[in-house]
């Protein structure tokens, strides 16, 4: 064997090294304003991770029962919302977040005894296309991953 080309698809050094590399990937790959993971806390969702790392400060709390993931999670609202306003479990999420949250995309992030940890999430201030919705089945196996390499 000659030389190997494979730093560039080596394994990551740990859980939130992969996270962080994700968040990077999806923004650069769907676009949309931040993607956070999150973990759930009651009665808060923490920001553990953020990109752009300005975006939203790491380790800002929102209440869980005010969260578009609480209610993507409990099955009243869509994994992808294009226009958040037009979805009835959002649209009062909407006011409530001003203009930072005009449209939505999300997954749980599932622990392996099956138990909600937290979230992947994309946010934008602006209503999306529909196309958006293409890239569920990305995010979802991204979250899955992540899911996976969760530390126990």
């Amino acid at each position: 064997m000659g030389t190997l080309v494979i730093d560039d698809v080596a394994p990551f050094e740990d859980w939130t090294t992969a996270a962080r590399a994700s968040l990077g990937f999806l923004h650069r790959t769907i676009g949309l304003d931040a993607w956070m993971v999150t973990h759930v806390q009651p009665p808060d969702q923490l920001v553990l991770l953020t990109h752009p790392r300005d975006a939203v400060p790491c380790g800002t709390a929102v209440p869980w029962e005010q969260s578009f993931c609480r209610s993507m999670v409990g099955g009243t609202a869509p994994r992808v919302a294009t226009v958040a306003a037009a979805v009835p479990a959002y649209r009062d999420l909407v006011t409530l977040h001003g203009d930072r949250v005009a449209a939505y995309l999300g997954v749980p992030l599932v622990t392996r005894s099956g138990e909600l940890y937290g979230t992947l999430c994309g946010v934008a201030g602006r209503a999306q296309p529909r196309s958006l919705s293409r890239h569920l089945p990305l995010v979802e196996h991204t979250a899955r991953m992540l899911s996976t390499l969760l530390p126990d």
